[in-house]
């Protein structure tokens, strides 16, 4: 009789620690999926710079250390490695975005250009995915986090080495804005 309660708790025992490592596994694979949106959002963000310099280029043509800088930025945030990383070189990059939609308020004639607009609305559509995407990474890594960290997850979590994740997070409020991309005459 005492084998079989000692066998129905291991099992009980057994049962609870798989629970617990499935539910730590599932949410390290929601996390690692949503951080790959994000970094898909980006790309899609990457892909279109060069476009945007090449239009504001023909008409800004002494505003050339504005071009280049975003043109750096973008090399170095497609380099970047990790969220920590990641968002330093996302919010430099964004500045120097918001750098160049504020020289081109200088230039009606490249507001008043189709391809400029036709980009500046893909931006501002990519911007909102990628704040959407950074929402839904961080409320999977608070999820993973937190069941990282009560118990009795936290001796599955130790057992199987699961760690913190890190918050996909930007360092200054107005960094958390999207970068601006209205061009339409307020006068």
């Amino acid at each position: 009789m005492s084998n079989l309660v000692l066998f129905g708790v291991l099992a009980v025992v057994s049962v609870i620690a798989i629970t617990l490592y499935n539910r730590l596994a599932s949410l390290r694979v929601r996390a690692d999926s949503a951080w790959a949106d994000i970094d898909a959002q980006l790309k899609r963000r990457y892909d279109l710079i060069p476009n945007l310099v090449e239009t504001v280029k023909g008409y800004m043509g002494h505003e050339k250390g504005v071009l280049e800088r975003v043109t750096e930025l973008r090399s170095q945030a497609i380099a970047a490695q990790g969220p920590v990383e990641q968002a330093k070189t996302e919010n430099m990059l964004t500045q120097a975005l918001r750098s160049v939609f504020a020289v081109a308020e200088n230039y009606p004639e490249l507001k008043a250009s189709g391809n400029f607009e036709q980009l500046q609305g893909t931006l501002s559509e990519l911007e909102d995915k990628i704040q959407a995407a950074r929402r839904y990474y961080n409320a999977v890594v608070r999820d993973y986090n937190t069941k990282v960290h009560i118990v009795p997850s936290s001796l599955i979590a130790w057992m199987f080495n699961f760690k913190d994740r890190e918050y996909f997070e930007l360092s200054s409020p107005e960094e958390r804005e999207p970068v601006r991309v209205d061009f339409s005459d307020d006068d």
